[in-house]
């Protein structure tokens, strides 16, 4: 705990947020799969970078530390890994798809589309790229979001290429793995309108559920998210690695400490203040340390490859007329149709929100829907003694829209569908498994009246057990309530 409590306003506190997130497309300049693989790799390439001059005609900084470095780089490929991934061939059209979803993400933060863009050239010689540099463009600026503390700019958006996933590091040499390269990234960029920490991870917050609501990868590492911070005026410190929200506050109030306890110090003995133009990690502790002197604008140069990008009228007017709703209005519309908090709460935690909007458009049943895809597969799992994960990869979407398309077509009843995937997960073809032997009213009354005579007393849920074991979904549970019903009153 600080020893007195900081006063934000007192020390000129700035901050920003870049938050950077992968999309779920195919990769951002050619046409290969935006897949993590686990396999062994097929084949791996050595190569050694070297700084160049951006636009400027000046090395950047933090590029020429990263070259004295002289480390050899590995890259380790797959069939799946492509010419453009080696930078052995020319970049290919930007991915549509990518473009138009940054583009819905630029909408939702009150941005301004930028019709014609330079594709620009980032360099990056850390080996995380093949070329030394990373594509990057310009989308959109000026935006914003409100807080409870303030409305707070968004600078800009950038589609840019996300980098290669690293393998292993040691003094003289870096591995890295070519299946994350390429894969399409959206950063953005706050303004320094962050007035504590505390609205720092509101913000942080509010874009991830920006974020969230279009169509994004989920899960550890596709979501980055940086800090910019500065006092008194100074230079600013950038702390990478800020995803874990537990920590986040903690960790800008560390820094800032830091800052202070630094400024301080070299004030007293009379020399210049070294604090800023820095990169530091946070650690698990909620501390940073060094990692590299911060990039400046000298990296920066036009890629040569690719032509201007032009966003048509067309294309921004068909982006901002089929835009997102955001999950809080989601999460309201489903509570109007009578789904539980903790229902939705798990539709998103488990990212089967849009497998549940294609099911409900089969049968516009929502409680039924989210008991198939959260309820019925762990129920089935406890029940034949195997894992959720196993059930839920027998039971994948394309299986429960025919079972649901078979109800729609009242080929098998609502309180037959959990008996159908039952079947379906203990290996029966799932044509078969929507099939029923019909038993005639008659002799199903016949069998639960003497039911009822054998075990008088019961209630009507107790019989109801009995009788669904019994007949094992061949009769639509309605019906036997009815004849329970009819005999037990």
């Amino acid at each position: 705990m600080p020893e007195k409590e900081l006063d934000y306003s007192e020390l000129k506190f700035k901050c920003g947020l870049e938050i950077h997130q992968q999309l779920d497309t195919k990769k951002l300049f050619c046409n290969c799969p935006s897949v993590l693989r686990k396999d062994e790799p097929d084949f791996e390439v050595r190569r050694k970078l070297h700084a160049v001059a951006g636009e400027s005609g000046k090395i950047d900084e933090a590029a020429a530390h990263e070259a004295s470095l002289g480390k050899e780089f590995v890259y380790q490929g797959y069939n799946t890994t492509c010419l453009v991934e080696l930078d052995e061939e020319p970049p290919h059209e930007i991915n549509q798809e990518a473009l138009k979803i940054a583009m819905q993400i630029a909408f939702l933060m009150n941005m301004k589309i930028i019709p014609i863009t330079q594709i620009m050239r980032k360099t990056v010689i850390d080996g995380s790229n093949t070329s030394g540099f990373q594509r990057t463009v310009l989308i959109a600026r000026d935006g914003w979001i409100e807080t409870e503390h303030g409305k707070v700019r968004i600078e800009s958006l950038f589609l840019e290429e996300d980098a290669a996933r690293t393998v292993s590091k040691d003094d003289g040499k870096s591995v890295y793995r070519l299946d994350r390269l390429g894969i399409p990234l959206v950063e953005v960029v706050t303004a320094p309108d962050v007035k504590t920490p505390e609205q720092a991870k509101e913000v942080a917050l509010q874009i991830g559920e920006i974020l969230r609501s279009v169509k994004v990868k989920r899960g550890l590492g596709t979501i980055r998210q940086d800090v910019n911070v500065s006092i008194r005026g100074e230079n600013r410190v950038e702390i990478k690695g800020m995803q874990d929200m537990k920590i986040f506050v903690k960790a800008i109030e560390n820094e800032i400490e830091r800052q202070v306890k630094l400024s301080d110090d070299n004030t007293l003995k009379g020399t210049r203040n070294p604090v800023g133009m820095e990169v530091r990690n946070v650690l698990p502790d909620a501390t940073t340390i060094f990692m590299r002197p911060l990039p400046g604008s000298a990296r920066m140069y036009p890629e040569t490859d690719l032509p201007l990008l032009k966003i048509s009228r067309n294309l921004i007017n068909e982006v901002k007329n089929d835009l997102p709703k955001l999950r809080k209005e989601v999460e309201r519309e489903l509570e109007k149709k009578g789904l539980s908090h903790e229902m939705i709460k798990l539709l998103f935690q488990q990212n089967k929100f849009d497998e549940f909007k294609e099911l409900l458009e089969i049968v516009s049943n929502p409680q039924l829907v989210a008991k198939i895809l959260l309820v019925f597969p762990r129920e089935i799992a406890s029940k034949e003694k195997i894992s959720v994960e196993k059930v839920e990869e027998i039971l994948h979407k394309d299986i429960l829209t025919h079972v649901l398309e078979n109800l729609k077509k009242k080929k098998i009843s609502e309180s037959q569908i959990k008996h159908v995937l039952e079947r379906i997960v203990n290996g029966e073809n799932y044509n078969k498994a929507v099939k029923f032997r019909k038993e005639s009213i008659h002799g199903v009354e016949e069998k639960i009246m003497n039911l009822i005579k054998d075990k008088p007393g019961l209630s009507e849920k107790a019989y109801m057990g009995l009788v669904m074991k019994e007949f094992r979904g061949k009769i639509d549970g309605k019906v036997l309530m009815e004849i329970i019903g009819k005999h037990i009153n």
